[in-house]
Parts: C-alpha cells; sequence; structure tokens
C-alpha cells in the first residue's frame, strides 16, 4: 500500500487492516504527496496524486481509502466493520461520510489558515471551514453511542479526530466530555498505537 504517515485517509485504511486482522499481508511504502509537489510515483497508480493507494497482486490499483476498505473488509473471516445489511451499514457508512467530512474541511481549513501564503488567504473561508469542524464535534457529543460494536465510521472518526489534534486545528475535547473520553480510549487500541501521526507536508 502507497502510504503516508501524516495523511488522516491513509491511516484509517491501515488501522481498518490492523483491526480486520490483515497487517501482515500488506506492504506499506511511504510516499511524500502535496497538491503542489508532484509524485510521479504516485500519479502513475493513481491519476488523482493521492494516497492512499492499494496495489493489488495483478497489478490494479484500488482508490480511495473507502474502496481500498471495502476490499479488505472481505478478505477476512471475522466480524465485518462495514456492515453488509441496513440499518447497521447505513450507520456505520453515514458515520464514516461524517468523519471524511470532517477531515475534508479541516484541509481546507488548514490551508486557509497556515498553508497558504498569507497575503492569499481568505479568511471566511476559513471560519465557514471552522463552523463544518464545530458542528461536527457538537453533533458527535451529543449523538455517538461509546459502546456501538467498532465499525469503519469508528475507524475514521478516530483517525480523523487525531489528526486535527496532530494538526492543532480545533479543540474538540474542552466542553465534550463524551466525545473526549470515547476518544482516548479507542486511542489505546493497539491499532492506533502502531499507527501515530509522524511527519509535515512537503510542497
Amino acid at each position: 500500500m502507497l502510504y503516508q504517515t501524516h495523511s488522516p485517509f491513509a491511516r484509517k485504511v491501515l488501522v481498518f487492516a490492523i483491526e480486520a486482522g490483515l497487517q501482515q499481508r500488506i506492504e506499506v511504502i511511504h510516499h511524500e504527496t502535496s497538491p503542489t509537489n508532484r509524485n510521479d510515483a504516485i500519479f502513475a497508480a493513481n491519476p488523482l496524486g493521492k494516497v492512499p493507494v492499494l496495489v493489488l497482486p495483478d497489478g490494479m490499483t484500488l482508490y480511495d481509502s473507502l474502496v481500498i476498505c471495502d476490499y479488505l473488509d472481505r478478505l477476512h473471516e471475522g466480524r465485518k466493520l462495514i456492515p453488509h445489511k441496513a440499518p447497521k451499514r447505513l450507520h456505520a457508512l453515514r458515520l464514516h461520510a461524517l468523519a471524511q467530512g470532517m477531515c475534508d474541511a479541516g484541509v481546507l481549513y488548514r490551508w486557509e489558515t497556515a498553508r497558504r501564503p498569507e497575503p492569499l488567504r481568505y479568511p471566511p473561508l476559513a471560519e465557514g471551514q471552522k463552523t463544518k469542524l464545530i458542528e461536527t464535534f457538537n453533533y458527535l457529543e451529543a449523538s455517538l453511542d461509546p459502546k456501538h460494536p467498532i465499525t469503519i465510521g469508528h475507524i475514521a472518526l478516530a483517525t480523523g479526530l487525531e489528526w486535527i489534534e496532530f494538526r492543532a486545528l480545533a479543540d474538540f475535547k474542552t466542553g465534550r466530555p463524551k466525545l473526549s473520553q470515547w476518544y482516548e480510549e479507542f486511542g489505546t487500541r493497539p491499532s492506533m498505537v502502531q499507527t501515530r501521526y509522524s511527519g509535515q507536508t512537503h510542497d
């Protein structure tokens, strides 16, 4: 798998693989990617130039993270992390979509507050993306079930929240005890401990 140590989307797949007991079947190769710094090896595998990319034994490449996780979930005999039937499937995929959107908003917020040259930043866009983050945190505090069996949605959420903390984008803990406790407990899982974020974006 073509990977990046500071991508929440790539880490989601690796945590998923560990939770599914498939880590020994996957070779992880780190690649630096950036919208402003072309990586030819990644573009050769994914025309979008993004990680993660899973290269199958026959040479076929899979992307994005949800497609890869769906493929991996069919390779093990344990409890499926993407349930097959509604309503469990819908709940898992909806939480995944929320976590994915949270990370997308975080990426845009980071561009407008840290990565884009300061004269080119657009503060209203930054505030709009931060609002999405805060609303998501508040929704999770009110609705997240800490006893729910782990699904792809929980994996995406945990890796997404830790990325937000890693990048110091927004505080999701203060005033949100349920979300904070769930996050801290999930973070002790071996799959999370083994895959901590590291490194910086190279533009």
